[in-house]
């Protein structure tokens, strides 16, 4: 099955409606972007918790990695460019950082807060090559401001 993101963004605007703790947002968009779609074979966030470092988040799936410099990685490239990073082939993203090999393609959207301050990035792996297009990115990212960019 493949994400429907009108009906997905409907349901998690009803599940996230006045909450404003971050980790209970993050774990609840990750839980319910994960089991959504079966392309998504992981699904979480990375929360930046100290200058040029992300550290796992919420997330779903197997064991991700616990700490990600902004310089490593296609989530370090997401946070460190502001730009969602689109990857079909992970073993031809220079530094790519394998916390799982069965990773074959994976999208990274940054994560902003309503004051525009980068609060972390969502990631999503797929174990098909190629997984992820332009719909995705538009579709997650709306979902991401819809729950992290708006004022509380």
């Amino acid at each position: 099955m493949q994400i429907d993101y009108n009906s997905i963004s409907a349901s998690i605007a009803s599940l996230t409606a006045g909450e404003v703790d971050g980790v209970a947002l993050m774990a609840t968009v990750a839980c319910e972007l994960h089991h959504a779609d079966d392309r998504f074979d992981w699904t979480g966030f990375y929360r930046v918790t100290e200058p040029d470092q992300l550290k796992i988040g919420p997330y779903q799936g197997g064991h991700g990695c616990l700490v990600i410099p902004f310089s490593r990685g296609v989530c370090g490239a997401a946070a460190r460019t502001g730009q969602v990073q689109l990857v079909d082939d992970v073993d031809a993203f220079p530094g790519h950082i394998a916390c799982a090999s069965s990773t074959r393609s994976e999208i990274v959207l940054p994560v902003r807060a309503a004051d525009g301050r980068l609060i972390g990035v969502l990631d999503i792996d797929s174990n098909q090559p190629a997984a992820f297009d332009q719909t995705d990115a538009a579709g997650l990212a709306s979902i991401l401001d819809m729950v992290f960019g708006q004022s509380a």
